[in-house]
């Protein structure tokens, strides 16, 4: 192994010829380079030495009176295989060099023609490359311990917020079903104060009860929505194969008391078949489409599209409308609870129903995202985790 710390770089030398010891001795004297060298005469005697450490490099002659060829240098790589090796072989036998590199040294010298420039050469090179592969070691393991720590820290962060989550939903589901109770007495009561006393009481009173009865309503509307919000969190996904455009007919036949008597070109394009929580889903699209239906209002003739494109492979989903649109900078508002971004004298809600519609689309793990401009209208997209198919184009409603 390479010395970590600054120093001589120690080699053994496995030659058994006193000739080519005190040649190979002298030329790495002229390098000029700090050394320390041992000298081993057989394979046995260096399968000896090699457990004890301190050699960063090894020189090995593949022809010793107890070992020849290919094996010499097996049996040594077998035990040692993060020790550099250098080869020494005779003229001629450079296809036996070629077989001992590919099988892990890390260079290959023919005797004859190596003078101290080569050697030294070839000594730093195998150096710097055993260490920059145990540095490349380090490295992988340093990161793999990194991930394992951020991995650790991620389940423990997501147990934590799951744990925030579901104490937080018990906490609404507990205070919404307890708001309950005394909405429904004030409600009920001031319905007797009106039938009681309502024909004696002046026009300002009547109108004090009205504006009661209104605010617990209103009040009872956001409870309700509030506990399906609560629940939302507890349910369960249940996904199955379910054509949207099935869905979106579904979802229109409920709405058909919001549109009235009004004009709106409808545009139902090709929707596909995915895989979802069809109940759940049916939520996301009668959200969207009541809000769509509900912000186009003032136009005259309101244009709603539903639709479908697709973009690096994802399926995206769209709800288009020419209503009155809002300003993007309040757009991340916009999924909040009880968040809104007109007047309740302007149009009706609780500032629930987009916080409900994101909840259900991260739950298949996709993502909702809006565009809108004020008086041009808003699309409403999101995407879903996978997609089955296609499905035949629907008809305009």
């Amino acid at each position: 192994m390479v010395s970590a710390a600054p120093g001589p770089i120690k080699l053994l030398l496995v030659e058994d010829n006193p000739g080519d010891v005190r040649l190979i001795q002298e030329l790495l004297e002229t390098g000029a380079v700090p050394f320390s060298l041992e000298v081993a005469t057989s394979l046995a005697t260096a399968l000896q030495r090699l457990p004890s450490g301190g050699i960063d490099v090894l020189l090995l002659d593949l022809g010793l009176p107890d070992s020849r060829g290919l094996s010499t240098f097996t049996s040594i790589h077998a035990r040692m295989p993060a020790l550099p090796i250098i080869v020494f072989t005779g003229f001629g036998d450079q296809s036996l060099a070629l077989k001992v590199v590919q099988q892990g040294a890390q260079d290959y010298l023919v005797k004859g023609q190596v003078d101290s420039h080569l050697i030294w050469r070839a000594i730093r090179y195998a150096v710097e490359r055993e260490r920059g592969s145990r540095e490349l070691v380090l490295s992988e393991i340093r990161v793999r311990q990194l991930n394992e720590s951020l991995e650790r820290r991620v389940a423990d962060r997501t147990a934590e917020l799951a744990a925030a989550n579901r104490e937080l939903e018990s906490f609404t589901y507990s205070v919404s079903h307890d708001l309950r109770a005394p909405l429904r007495q004030i409600d009920g009561f001031s319905r007797i104060l009106v039938e009681h006393a309502g024909p004696g009481l002046d026009d300002k009173s009547q109108h004090y009860l009205r504006r009661i009865q209104e605010g617990t309503q209103h009040m009872g509307r956001l409870v309700d929505d509030l506990l399906g919000l609560a629940q939302l969190g507890r349910q369960e996904v249940h996904t199955r194969p379910t054509p949207l455009g099935a869905l979106v007919q579904d979802a229109l036949g409920e709405l058909r008391t919001e549109i009235g008597e009004r004009t709106i070109r409808w545009v139902v394009g090709n929707l596909p078949t995915v895989e979802c929580d069809p109940g759940l889903m049916k939520i996301v699209l009668t959200n969207l489409l009541s809000n769509a239906i509900k912000y186009t209002r003032p136009r005259e003739v309101a244009t709603i599209e539903v639709g479908c494109t697709v973009s690096d492979g994802w399926d995206t989903i769209f709800v288009r409308d020419n209503g009155v649109g809002f300003n993007m900078k309040y757009a991340d508002k916009l999924f909040g609870v009880f968040q809104r971004l007109h007047r309740a004298d302007q149009f009706e809600g609780s500032g629930v129903g987009l916080a409900t519609v994101q909840r259900i689309i991260h739950k298949h793990g996709g993502k909702i995202w809006v565009e809108a401009e004020v008086d041009g209208g808003a699309t409403f997209s999101f995407t879903l985790a996978q997609r089955v198919e296609r499905s035949v184009a629907e008809e305009p409603v």
